[in-house]
């Protein structure tokens, strides 16, 4: 009788490198307050570390998924990691050369290994778990821990960075270093693991000339359009809450709170952690309430949220639970970022509900659209320069929250309108 292999430690790594996506991911975040003072950037200027970042899934996306089927699973998940190690430890190097462009550099190779991992830890989870509800179990867990590594990062680094003013990319190097010391365990872990690889071992067949594919379909094809806006929205709301919430206070376009990094990364913290507790929320409601109706309550909450937080007086605070830099403690905040932070709520389970809207009804081109929705997370980061740009020239940093007000209206759209199938004549078996 064969023996069942037991799969708990490459279980153990793919869990480290769900968390390390969101973690690399985030550092963007509050890096791009750290690059904006050292350098002395405009917002827009500093969310180009978030671009390069995300503008490598535009890039990758698809070769990504070539990889994952020529060579397989270990084989990407190493390369992955490799590359994940080189675009942290050439951001290291960027504090010490004080170069803005080598840091960009290595935001850019890290958004290339992001991209590979989000191909791989997916389906491999799924196969360690054994397929059917195991490996679907497996997957939700990893998602957990990748939200909470999102919480943890803007507060770490904003403790990091004490004063922003006075911050470099070498006073966040403990951060940095963590990163690559996982990256290199998970190397030499998975290096010497033997892990199922069923794209390896499948026999090529030869494709036949299609003359549809997922981009035939209309729902789809705005839907794809809905997922470019929506990581766009995910990562603008928290940057820019922490950009204006550490700007210096003042009388023209670029007054802030000043507020402590560490206590603003905290708030920063709280809508990610907030994504985690609407994912747990949508994932025990959504056996009972369609994806159409979830995105349209939640595109249409976070509109009022956000104009909330366009609109309230920033004189109007209320208290918010932070971790001040020495321990936990009540801060002042204006009662818009708190509305702010609620948004954290809402988008947690936006790209579920996009994503299941997309691809119904696409049968055998549905696999073709998932690769192409990978490279569409670059959203990610256009988005956000767009708002800074924005910020900096036209109207300031709450103002410019108007870029993912009439963002969230699009998602809206798409779910009522947008997300039918209105292509069904095109053969899909």
């Amino acid at each position: 009788m064969e023996q069942k292999k037991n799969y708990t430690l490459p279980i153990i790594m793919m869990f480290a490198l769900f968390a390390m996506i969101s973690f690399v991911t985030g550092l963007t975040n509050p890096l791009g307050v750290i690059v904006k003072n050292q350098f002395a950037l405009v917002n827009w200027q500093s969310q180009l570390g978030n671009l390069a970042n995300f503008i490598a899934y535009a890039v990758m996306g698809i070769p990504a998924g070539l990889m994952l089927k020529r060579i397989g699973y270990k084989k990407t998940a190493l390369a992955a990691v490799a590359v994940g190690f080189m675009g942290v430890g050439i951001q290291y190097l960027s504090g010490l050369s004080n170069s803005f462009t080598v840091y960009l550099t290595g935001a850019f190779i890290s958004g290339f290994s992001m991209c590979m991992l989000n191909t791989v830890v997916n389906p491999m989870l799924n196969t360690l778990g054994g397929g059917g509800k195991k490996g679907n179990q497996l997957i939700q867990f990893a998602g957990s821990l990748n939200s909470i590594s999102a919480t943890i990062v803007p507060v770490l680094v904003g403790y990091l960075m004490g004063n922003a003013a006075r911050a470099t990319i070498s006073d966040a190097a403990p951060a940095l270093f963590i990163a690559m010391g996982i990256f290199v365990t998970v190397f030499i872990v998975l290096y010497s693991m033997n892990i199922p690889e069923p794209y390896a071992i499948e026999e090529p067949k030869a494709d036949k000339k299609d003359k549809y594919s997922a981009l035939s379909f209309r729902h789809f094809v705005l839907g794809a359009i809905a997922i470019f806006i929506y990581v766009g929205i995910e990562v603008g709301i928290p940057n820019f809450m922490n950009l204006f919430l550490t700007a210096a206070r003042g009388t023209d376009l670029h007054s802030g709170m000043g507020m402590a990094t560490a206590a603003a990364g905290s708030l920063v913290g709280t809508y990610w952690f907030l994504m985690m507790v609407g994912r747990l929320i949508g994932g025990t409601i959504s056996g009972k309430v369609s994806s159409k109706a979830q995105l349209t309550f939640v595109s249409s909450l976070a509109i009022f949220f956000v104009l909330i937080g366009i609109y309230s007086p920033l004189e109007t605070v209320i208290s918010m639970p932070v971790f001040t830099g020495s321990g936990f403690g009540l801060v002042e905040v204006p009662i818009g970022v708190m509305f702010l932070t609620l948004c954290g709520l809402c988008t947690s389970v936006m790209w579920g509900g996009i994503f299941n809207l997309a691809v119904e009804g696409l049968g055998k081109y549905t696999s073709m659209g998932s690769g192409f929705f990978m490279v569409m997370v670059c959203g990610g980061g256009i988005l956000p320069v767009i708002q800074g740009f924005v910020s900096d020239y036209m109207v300031g940093y709450m103002q410019s929250y108007w870029v993912i007000v009439i963002s969230l209206g699009f998602l809206l759209y798409y779910a009522q309108w947008g997300s039918k199938n209105v292509n069904k004549d095109i053969p899909v078996d």
